[in-house]
């Protein structure tokens, strides 16, 4: 995250980083831009609806990261909770496990990083922790990005 790469470049990476460290089926960052959440970065299939899925911030397990701040662990049938909200757009929606965590810049919600695993998985302590401080790095690789390009960065609610 130290060299100088193009946002994208960097998210990309990271979701690769991610995906083989925690052993994860799929990895996916959104980023907040309009009060929506929009597909940003993914290790799978869903890399040509990068920029084009959105979601709203009342909208599934991810726009409830986001509107809480909190970090999301369900280690069996995600699809079973009742903040979930079904994307046909995301093969990933029938996956077991699901970990979310926000990306916070300057203590606002700015993105959010989701893990999947196909098969039901107990998320350890330092796999969310892992998540978490990358969360706060990538709001901070966002700061400096946009400061860059003279962006401003964009916060949920």
């Amino acid at each position: 995250m130290t060299r100088d790469l193009e946002l994208d470049g960097v998210l990309h990476e990271i979701v690769e980083l991610i995906r083989d460290f925690l052993e994860c089926d799929s990895c996916l960052i959104y980023l907040v831009e309009n009060a929506e959440l929009v597909l940003y970065a993914s290790t799978d299939g869903t890399r040509s609806k990068i920029g084009r899925l959105r979601l709203r911030l009342n909208e599934g397990l991810t726009g409830w990261v986001a509107r809480e701040r909190r970090l999301l662990a369900i280690s069996r049938e995600a699809y079973n909770d009742p903040r979930f909200k079904f994307f046909k757009e995301l093969p990933q929606d029938m996956f077991e496990a699901f970990l979310s965590v926000p990306i916070i810049s300057q203590n606002k919600v700015v993105g959010v990083i989701n893990v999947q695993h196909q098969a039901p998985r107990i998320h350890s302590g330092s796999d969310m922790e892992m998540l978490s401080t990358l969360g706060e790095q990538i709001g901070c690789l966002l700061v400096l990005s946009r400061q860059k390009t003279g962006v401003s960065v964009q916060a949920a609610g």
